[in-house]
């Protein structure tokens, strides 16, 4: 029997959160469909400030905001906090990008007329969102998407359909219609029919690379439907010659172990060179040793939460031991910290010996250490891999950091700053199995309207001087 409802648990403590019935993303589409010409023809200016009153709306439910968001994904409710922040700054980001990327043009042009460049809607945009930043990161798609004048179609993770009821319920508190931005319940199955869908114009997509590949390879044969992509990572963070062993240290653990290592631009992989190698990693497996992993509201408050759920964290361990077993071997060893909730250890292992080194995306704390030589090795080893989102530069030289900086394959290429310390006032995406050349963030402009480019004269005037007959 086909199941009826999402329900949501809260990975912490295992208790029911929330539940809600499955939507039919047929009608769903429709009234998107029918809503879209009244929302496409208002004026920007009007779209916009809808978009500020949805930021008032956020800012006043701040407060159960982030504690709904601390229960359903179990993180710190400081994180959750510092979320719904972002949720509120990202609309004045987003209209400065979207004035500044796909503003009008007037252009010059002959016989008196005038050229034009304008941008135009899409029409129907899904975005598919993740568990891991639940309202921050589908909000990056929608905020953009509905100021050029897209409808929305929002499917979150069916492990966070909460938060994405309650930010979709804000941007109705604000004003802007129920069927321009619609919450689409469901699993899998409703994220399938929203990408197949003949009158779905795109798909804004975060989440892991095997599921971007699949709804690539889906659209494979529809370039009129545009999709944007933001995936995972296999991030290195790269030490060289530095004096400052402690900074590097807080550095790498803020990469690692951040949302538990939630992150797709999360450090995955800490590559030393030879003559920082002992004190790097003494330095990472102390602190690293001082974390506290607790409950979202416990006190003192948590650097770490739980993943996800039981699965992600069973997932973790076996990778843990898959590594363990090929020849990896264990500095600080992953572990379930309770039995019956997802909270895991933040693990060290040393992977230098691995003949094979598997590519995959390790969705938790667990990081991966590795030993070279010397820089140029590092960078080669830092681009072994088919991802290429984030990556870090830890000490060295203002000439390292320019060598590195031009070698490295990444989206995101930082010095001296986490993995994860993308601005939102930048692009955010990657190549490779990051991303497919669509960044997010400030850029998010770009693939939420199309350019349109006009030449206009008030009064038809035309000639032909070649190639007819005289009469």
């Amino acid at each position: 029997m086909p199941q009826s409802e999402i329900v949501s648990f809260q990975p912490a403590t295992g208790e029911e959160l929330w539940r809600g019935n499955i939507c039919d993303v047929d009608e769903a589409v429709a009234r998107a469909r029918a809503a879209f010409p009244g929302w496409a023809s208002r004026p920007v200016a009007n779209r916009m400030e809808m978009a500020r009153r949805f930021a008032n709306e956020v800012r006043a439910a701040a407060d159960d905001f982030a504690e709904l968001i601390a229960r359903e994904t179990g993180k710190p409710l400081w994180e959750a906090k510092t979320e719904v922040e972002a949720v509120i700054n990202k609309v004045e980001i987003s209209i400065s990008a979207y004035m500044e990327r796909t503003g009008q043009k007037k252009l010059d042009s002959a016989l008196g007329g005038s050229a034009a460049l304008r941008h135009k809607p899409h029409g129907i945009m899904a975005v598919l969102g993740p568990y891991n930043f639940p309202a921050h990161l589908p909000n990056g798609h929608i905020v953009p998407a509905l100021i050029a004048g897209n409808t929305v179609l929002f499917k979150p993770s069916e492990k966070t359909p909460a938060v994405g009821a309650l930010l979709v319920e804000c941007f109705h508190r604000a004003g802007i219609d129920r069927d321009v931005i619609q919450l689409v319940v469901g699993g899998p199955d409703e994220g399938k029919a929203l990408v197949a869908h003949p009158d779905v114009d795109g798909i804004l997509f975060t989440g892991s690379a095997q599921a971007g590949i699949a709804i690539n390879r889906k659209c494979a044969t529809n370039p009129g439907k545009i999709l944007a992509l933001e995936m995972g990572g296999n991030n290195p963070i790269v030490v060289t010659k530095t004096p400052k062993v402690e900074d590097a240290a807080l550095l790498i653990i803020r990469s690692a172990f951040t949302t538990a290592g939630q992150r797709c631009t999360a450090a995955r992989r800490l590559i030393v060179t030879e003559e920082m190698y002992d004190a790097t990693v003494e330095a990472v497996k102390n602190l690293t040793a001082k974390i506290i992993v607790d409950e979202p509201f416990a006190e003192p408050q948590p650097f770490m939460g739980c993943v996800i759920d039981n699965q992600a964290a069973d997932q973790l361990t076996e990778s843990f031991l898959y590594l363990l077993s090929n020849g990896g071997k264990a500095i600080r060893h992953l572990r379930r910290i309770r039995e019956d909730a997802p909270f895991v250890a933040p693990a060290l292992i040393d992977t230098t010996a691995m003949e094979e080194r598997p590519d995959v995306e390790l969705f938790g704390p667990l990081l991966q250490v590795i030993k070279v030589p010397d820089l140029d090795h590092a960078i080669a080893e830092a681009n072994n891999t088919r991802f290429g989102l984030s990556a870090s530069l830890i000490g060295g030289s203002p000439e390292d950091y320019n060598h590195f900086w031009a070698n490295i394959r990444a989206g995101i290429v930082n010095w001296n700053q986490p993995t994860n310390g993308a601005s939102s006032k930048a692009p955010f995406g990657g190549l490779g199995l990051s991303g497919n050349h669509r960044p997010a963030a400030y850029y998010a402009a770009d693939y939420c309207a199309y350019p349109v480019a006009s030449t206009e004269v008030e009064q038809p005037r035309a000639s032909l001087g070649v190639g007819f007959k005289i009469d």
